[in-house]
């Protein structure tokens, strides 16, 4: 029986230890999926995850093939799976379909997201018909019952949030009374950043779910610069000069990685945090490295 994974993070709150959880995205080659399912599964299966995530592809364009890879990881590997669902070029009854496909295919847990913007437009606009705001999402599938609802939060503030961080966070406030009953968040590299958000969320705006940090081990100079741009993260000063000194040095840039993500999760760990969110882009190796290392696996 596949779990909701409210009940996973209350069974890891009564363990002391937090859960474990990885995230991959819809492969877009047949290549890419033998690969998923082959290779990286397997060899993250030995760290024993409590749950993974698969994302929905910009604009929703790869909806199907999250179902599919939803209910594959779950038939196949016996591993709750959640589901990320955007409000993105859809409207509430085109939504209504996703939602009982994926209630037929035994989807317990979703990711409620705004989505962001289809390739080439320039902002985000809400689809005639559809929800404007992810809240208005949370609400929807708290009111059709049945599932555990995850939603995002951003340690340093929306990327398009231009009235500041806490503003943001007032929003998330929102979504979680809405009916979320965990977050987690974008990727970050300053554990302050993370600290800061969930003190907020808790001292100041009286809410308080599991708050999931999400980590990214990083593999590569270029693509980190690239990721965290287009999400907003902040890269620390200390952490570029050191990028930048590994230069186009992939091996030594991803063993910095796993160093680096190590030291992250140790303090966050220290700081009792209910579970981490690993960003594995599709690989296993520094997940694995990671999560051996904080005698997690």
């Amino acid at each position: 029986m596949i779990s909701l994974i409210r009940d996973l993070h209350a069974a890891a709150r009564a363990s002391g230890k937090p859960a474990v959880s990885i995230e991959f995205f819809p492969p877009k080659t047949d290549e890419g999926d033998r690969n998923l399912f082959e290779k990286t599964l397997p060899a993250l299966l030995t760290i024993k995850p409590a749950y993974c995530s698969v994302t929905y592809g910009a604009g929703g364009t790869t909806r199907d093939k999250t179902l599919t890879i939803v209910e594959r990881i779950q038939k196949e590997f016996d591993l709750t799976t959640m589901m990320h669902l955007t409000c993105v070029n859809a409207t509430q009854a085109e939504l209504a379909a996703v939602i009982a496909d994926a209630r037929a295919r035994g989807v317990r847990n979703i990711l409620a997201l705004r989505g962001d913007p289809p390739a080439g437009a320039a902002e985000w606009t809400a689809t005639e018909g559809g929800f404007r705001y992810s809240r208005e999402l949370v609400a929807y599938l708290h009111q059709l019952g049945g599932f555990t609802i995850g939603t995002a939060g951003f340690p340093e503030g929306h990327i398009a949030q231009t009235g500041g961080k806490e503003v943001d966070w007032g929003f998330l406030a929102d979504k979680i009374r809405a009916g979320s009953d965990f977050v987690v968040t974008q990727l970050f590299f300053d554990n302050a950043d993370f600290l800061r958000m969930r003190d907020h969320l808790a001292k100041k705006l009286g809410v308080n779910v599991p708050i999931i940090p999400g980590l990214l081990p990083v593999l590569a100079r270029a693509q980190t610069k690239k990721f965290t741009a287009l999400c907003g993260a902040a890269l620390p000063a200390p952490f570029v000069a050191r990028l930048d000194e590994l230069g186009d040095n992939d091996a030594a840039v991803t063993q910095f990685g796993i160093e680096y993500c190590v030291k992250q999760a140790e303090e966050l760990i220290r700081e009792g945090v209910p579970g981490i969110h690993f960003y594995t882009l599709n690989k296993a190796h520094s997940t694995v490295q990671v999560v051996k290392a904080l005698g997690l696996a």
